[in-house]
């Protein structure tokens, strides 16, 4: 399917009207989407209905779409992160042509009198172009997994250990129930969705969690993956609806994963990364991608790139894997720097060893530019996960510091990407 170039130009000639209506237009999409086709609210999120974010991510998607409608190239990362997200939460082709549906209804309702045939004709025409990218982009994923052993759908699997990380997380060790002994492979920093039955709801709900151990060859026997006990926001009602499901379950009890997926990764084995330091930022939970990366960079003959372990945490006793990290530095004191900052300290944080700036947020301008953050390599990679704010402002300090924007990767879940504030 292509676009005409009226096509085009009315779909660009719309992008005034979605920045003032997108986050409307895209409510009424998913409230008449979901009620009426209530198996759906097994694959979208509650809280993300609820706070807001859903519309909210999906109308910046639409607006990005429409303003590049004539150079889609220009998307190719929000794509393949949202494609990936949709292999991991089983969307199908044929759900397409549903939203579509409901999109295109939607935008008719808000406009009103102003959704003109040719506009809604238009519309009609870029979604189905939007579709066949993605559903093409999907296949192309799955494809690949199949290389790896991939499984369709969701599979169960056993709890075989809990593990308390800090004060808020704990990590799950999760071994496949089939008795199947050879998981496949991953790249580290990927995530996978885990699906829990919420019992006071009456059905099902996924969220993506970053496999936290480094992957191994020959075959893995299980995944660890790290989550948080959020205690949500004020005002959507369900605070960390399937973090607490998670954390009141106990060893032995099962729960629903599909394949890893993800565009956010390091890949070790990459011989064109030879000698490239890599600096690993993150806040809080953030840590998890990043320890799964720091394990693989060290593990084995790996060892060909300088590693920083930049971290920030409210306090040492809500910190994750503080322990693990002190003892990957002292193996690997050539390779693999530390560098902690933590908001509170407690009188039995010892400086050097908890932490390394107290009382304080982040800020990498007290970091040694050189020595800690690699800026005169250019070809230094940053990794950053954690709240969206902190990783946006992060990246707005890494871009004034002199380091090029495509250098910095964002762990993003949410749908579309974001720019700098």
């Amino acid at each position: 399917m292509t676009l005409t170039d009226a096509q085009i130009s009315i779909v660009k000639s719309t992008v005034p009207v979605l920045k003032q209506h997108g986050e409307a237009i895209t409510t009424i999409f998913y409230r008449d989407l979901i009620t009426e086709n209530p198996s759906l609210k097994n694959v979208f999120s509650l809280t993300s209905q609820s706070n807001g974010a859903q519309p909210r991510a999906l109308a910046n998607a639409v607006l990005s779409y429409a303003s590049y409608i004539d150079n889609l190239p220009a998307l190719s990362q929000a794509v393949a992160r949202i494609a990936h997200k949709h292999v991991s939460l089983q969307v199908e082709p044929a759900q397409y042509a549903i939203v579509g549906q409901y999109l295109i209804q939607a935008i008719g309702q808000v406009l009103g009198d102003a959704a003109t045939p040719e506009i809604v004709d238009a519309w009609t025409a870029a979604y189905g172009v939007l579709a066949d990218v993605f559903i093409g982009t999907e296949r192309a994923i799955n494809e690949e997994n199949e290389k790896k052993d991939h499984w369709r759908g969701w599979r169960k699997f056993r709890i075989a250990r809990k593990v308390e990380e800090s004060s808020s997380i704990s990590s799950f060790y999760l071994k496949p129930v089939d008795g199947d002994a050879k998981l496949p492979k991953y790249l580290p920093g990927q995530y996978v969705s885990v699906r829990v039955l919420v019992p006071q709801l009456g059905y099902l709900q996924s969220r993506q969690y970053s496999l936290s151990e480094a992957p191994r060859e020959g075959g893995m026997e299980e995944y660890r993956i790290s989550v948080k006990r959020e205690e949500g926001e004020a005002g959507h009602g369900v605070p960390g609806l399937v973090s607490n499901l998670l954390h009141g379950k106990q060893e032995g009890e099962e729960v629903e994963v599909s394949h890893p997926q993800g565009e956010f990764f390091v890949d070790p084995a990459d011989a064109s990364k030879e000698g490239v330091p890599v600096a690993l930022i993150s806040v809080g939970v953030g840590a998890t991608p990043m320890m799964a990366i720091l394990k693989s960079l060290v593990q084995g003959d790996v060892k060909r790139r300088p590693v920083s372990w930049i971290h920030a945490s409210r306090s040492s006793s809500e910190q994750p894997f503080g322990q693990e990290v002190r003892r990957i530095v002292k193996e690997n004191p050539e390779q693999v720097s530390a560098h902690v900052f933590l908001k509170t300290v407690a009188g039995t944080d010892q400086a050097g060893v908890h932490y390394d700036f107290a009382d304080t947020r982040m800020d990498l301008t007290k970091l040694d530019g050189e020595r800690d953050l690699h800026l005169a390599d250019k070809r230094t990679e940053y990794y950053i996960c954690g709240p969206e704010t902190f990783m946006v402002g992060t990246r707005k300090v890494l871009v004034g510091l002199g380091v090029d924007r495509s250098k910095v990767h964002l762990e993003l879940f949410a749908t579309g990407d974001v720019a700098d504030e």
